[in-house]
């Protein structure tokens, strides 16, 4: 029995554009780990003609959103598709009004600090204030790391339940990427919860073992958590004598964030003098 076709579906469908969507899609290809593809790779993966592949990329090349790879048969990303993240990046209210705060906290701790988002199950960074220092980062704008697996991302997921969890990570066994990334979603959610109480992150080594992360919650004007802001440093281990410091400027950083966004907290603040190394 066919099923039927909703008046919403029709209408999607209606006013859907075929050759934009190929063309989308065949962009979506491109990876950290495929950086150049050939059109009958392309092909093959999207199951569309090799000629309409070759007349998509002759399109998007014309446009300057791939290019060719060292004047070869494969192709890259070009620079407009890199034009188009930077300035949609730049249009986000949350950057805009995040990266002279990330500036001033990185000057108050002298130490680099990130402002990321959630995409599904990946954090995204949005902004980054780096220190000058001989420690260099793998990390830019636009680098995705997993949630699960960040100290980062443990903070944008604080708002899910385990319902929710469970859609997000269907899988019996989450990817492990250190000693310390939990392995189950029930794992994860009490890691989460205890995160949430605690209201702040303070972790050693999480996702990689010569780094420690301190971050805090932002909140846009419904509570929800809309990004997470945190500190790098670059040791296995913390000063005793820095902590206190640099959770407070945090978590008052990303707290002012959060009042720039409309969030009005209820109630007071709840201080939780707590660490789960």
């Amino acid at each position: 029995m066919n099923k039927p076709v909703m008046p919403e579906e029709e209408s999607q469908d209606k006013y859907s554009v075929p050759g934009l969507e190929r063309g989308l899609r065949l962009l979506c290809e491109f990876s950290r780990q495929d950086k150049t593809l050939s059109a009958p790779e392309l092909a093959r993966r999207l199951d569309i003609p090799r000629s309409t592949v070759f007349r998509l990329l002759a399109t998007l090349e014309r446009m300057g959103f791939v290019e060719r790879a060292d004047g070869g048969r494969d192709y890259r990303l070009g620079m407009s598709v890199l034009r188009l993240g930077f300035e949609y990046l730049a249009s986000l209210e949350l950057t805009e009004i995040g990266r002279p705060l990330l500036d001033r906290l990185r000057d108050e701790i002298g130490y680099s600090c990130n402002l990321v988002v959630r995409d599904g199950r990946s954090i995204v960074y949005v902004a980054k204030s780096v220190t000058q220092t001989a420690f260099t980062s793998h990390v830019n704008v636009g680098t995705r790391l997993p949630a699960h697996a960040t100290v980062l991302g443990r903070v944008l997921l604080e708002d899910l339940s385990l319902p929710q969890l469970r859609a997000l990570y269907p899988e019996e066994h989450l990817e492990v990427f250190s000693s310390n990334t939990p392995k189950t979603v029930v794992e994860l959610f009490d890691m989460v919860q205890a995160d949430k109480e605690r209201g702040f992150v303070l972790q050693e080594g999480f996702f990689e073992t010569s780094i420690s992360t301190v971050a805090a919650p932002v909140r846009d004007h419904s509570g929800n958590v809309v990004a997470a802001m945190g500190a790098t440093i670059p040791s296995p281990h913390i000063d005793a004598s820095q902590l206190d410091i640099i959770v407070a400027r945090v978590r008052d950083t990303a707290a002012e964030l959060s009042r720039l966004l409309d969030h009005a907290p209820q109630g007071g603040a709840k201080v939780v003098n707590m660490w789960r190394g």
